[in-house]
């Protein structure tokens, strides 16, 4: 049950494979401290990442109206209760932002697409995005690490008025709901049960310290009596048992609604590893939920990858109706065989609106085929797949390298990236064309046609486009698209930005940084009115870590947070973060709270 608190600031091949040698492997499709990695460049854990909110070609999914009604209440069921929230606090100051045509940003990195790009971005600007006009202008204090992108809705009738609305989760398995203009704390909740703590790490370096909220949320203004935040949290009892649980929490108070939460359980046929006479179960201290939630219209998703690659785990979808949190699906993709994991580096499944696109993390990969093309044990590992939807989970199509086998082995997976679902394209020969995309430790860039995603071929990779060799290091992350651009900032490398024309990406970078970015690279955000006034958002990581922006053409950098000394620090960085922009401010979530940038002065 969620408690109120005081409002305040504050490489797995086949069955055979023992599950020590998982553990060993330390692989966990971007779980970071693995062998992939480059050498002492791990910094921080966790992840996460940022965006802003915007339409899409291939948005949808019932997250973009408005939520109704005035808060009056405090805690209870959907939007009920007693006493009024007054919503006060101490936070700092950043000027009046208007209440007027706010953006919202409900769901990671801004649209089920992924596209990070907020195209409703009025306030900044190239011209005044320097150092002599911008920079950091508060920090809003949390009780954990932000590992989950922060959310922001505009104009929410709370606390006795009307907010813009930071939504913030942490490790420490809290979620905060903060002023976004001034920093006061309107709400703080718990998803921690009585004489329960956050998870341990078990010793990696994947989530450390704690695994608490792990995952980006989603929010849907259009559901309950003020909208609703889906979280997903991990917990352990007094006994010693693990949990995961989904919550759905208004908006207005962090009231636990729909009688939540729900226990996380779930079982499927298969005689994959754990299997009890030919049924796979869901172990909770097996799994962590780490890649962003994602909605579609009445559904919420969830998907599993593996607690620190402890014990002999499988690659689990879920999903729970968005009315209801009542388990509507269930889908294994490695039940016969083990790992196949869902890990993204924090990037959520994206979706054109109908079919969900991930990249699975190494594991079993069934290289012999059935009729159709698909794996005869279905068993998906290391596979890029589409997943339908209609009727129940799926697998719809998949690609899969003629080299998955030995990139399962070397721990070399796909499933260190996550998917970009991009807008319908016309090729050179008038054709329209429905693209996906994605890379990961192997440093190819995977383009899809999502009609007829290639499969399996030993001797050929059958798909639309394939870039080698352009990345200087893996993917531990996710690209961005802007006005005909894909922006890539991969381990060790150069922010690159591959042109796209005739729907096919340039076959090298059109530009790319100055700089370049340790483990674990960047995911960009770019910010945006229309077309015009484009900024590419990179988060680097390290002991001082840096917000960067940048010229989308050129990549020339326009500004980053250590050029004018202690002046924007906001200390170490944290793994997989990406800025979020929304209204005139970027939020940077960090070890122990979120950054706040933007134009100094208000």
């Amino acid at each position: 049950m969620v408690s109120l608190r005081p409002l305040r600031r504050t490489c797995l091949l086949g069955v055979a494979i023992a599950a020590a040698a998982i553990a060993a492997a330390n692989c966990g499709g971007g779980g970071g401290g693995n062998s992939s990695a480059p050498t002492g460049s791990s910094v921080g854990s966790g992840s996460g990442a940022a965006g802003a909110s915007s339409p899409s070609a291939a948005s949808g999914g019932g997250t973009s109206t408005t939520g109704g009604g005035t808060t009056t209440g405090s805690t209870g069921t959907s939007g009920s209760g007693s006493g009024t929230s007054t919503g006060s606090g101490s936070g700092t100051s950043m000027g009046g932002t208007s209440m007027a045509a706010v953006q919202d940003v409900l769901t990671y990195h801004d649209d089920i697409a992924r596209t990070g790009q907020n195209l409703s971005e009025t306030r900044l600007t190239p011209a005044n995005v320097t150092a002599s006009t911008f920079g950091k202008v508060g920090f809003f204090t949390v009780d954990g690490k932000v590992d989950a992108q922060p959310l922001f809705v505009g104009s929410l009738a709370i606390a006795g008025g009307t907010h813009n609305v930071l939504y913030v989760a942490t490790e420490n398995d809290s979620v905060f709901a903060f002023d976004a203009d001034t920093g006061a704390t309107l709400w703080q909740a718990s998803t921690l049960r009585t004489g329960e703590t956050p998870s341990d790490d078990l010793g990696c370096t994947q989530i450390v310290n704690t695994i608490g909220v792990t995952s980006t949320p989603v929010i849907d203004r259009s559901r309950g009596t003020h909208g609703t935040i889906y979280v997903v949290a991990m917990s352990k009892d007094a006994a010693g048992g693990y949990h995961q649980r989904i919550h759905a929490l208004d908006l207005a108070t962090g009231a636990e609604l729909l009688n939540g939460p729900t226990e996380i359980t779930a079982s499927y046929p298969g005689g994959g590893a754990g299997n009890t006479n030919g049924v796979v179960p869901f172990t909770p201290s097996l799994y962590a939920e780490r890649a962003a939630l994602l909605q579609l219209g009445n559904t919420v998703y969830t998907t599993w990858t593996s607690h620190c690659d402890n014990g002999g785990y499988t690659g689990w979808i879920m999903s729970y109706s968005a009315d209801t949190l009542q388990q509507t699906s269930v889908l294994n993709v490695t039940p016969n065989g083990i790992g196949g994991s869902v890990w993204m580096s924090g990037a959520g499944p994206a979706s054109d609106g109908s079919s969900i696109y991930l990249l699975d993390a190494n594991g079993t990969f069934d290289t012999t085929l059935n009729a159709s093309g698909f794996p005869a044990s279905s068993d998906f590992g290391n596979a890029f797949l589409k997943l339908g939807t209609s009727g129940g989970l799926s697998v719809a199509d998949y690609f899969a390298m003629t080299n998955v086998v030995e990139e399962s082995n070397g721990d070399i997976d796909l499933g260190s990236g996550g998917a970009l679902v991009l807008p319908d394209l016309t090729d050179a020969n008038g054709t329209v064309q429905h693209l996906t995309l994605g890379a990961g430790k192997d440093s190819t860039v995977y383009v899809l046609n999502r009609d007829s995603m290639g499969k399996f071929n030993a001797t050929t990779d059958n798909i639309y486009q394939e870039i080698p060799a352009q990345l200087a290091g893996g993917e531990w992350g996710m690209p961005a698209y802007f006005n005909g651009r894909v922006y890539f900032g991969t381990v060790g490398d150069h922010l690159k930005a591959f042109t796209v024309t005739n729907a096919k990406l340039s076959i090298t970078p059109s530009a790319q940084s100055a700089m370049t970015f340790a483990y674990p690279g960047t995911t960009p955000s770019v910010s945006a009115n229309g077309t015009a006034n484009g900024i590419v958002w990179a988060a680097e990581n390290g002991t001082v870590a840096a917000l960067h922006a940048f010229d989308p053409i050129t990549l020339n950098e326009l500004y980053n947070s250590n050029q004018m000394g202690t002046r924007d620090q906001f200390g170490t960085g944290n793994k997989f973060i990406t800025p979020l922009i929304a209204n005139g401010k970027v939020y940077v979530g960090t070890t122990n709270g979120v950054a706040v940038f933007g134009l100094l002065g208000g």
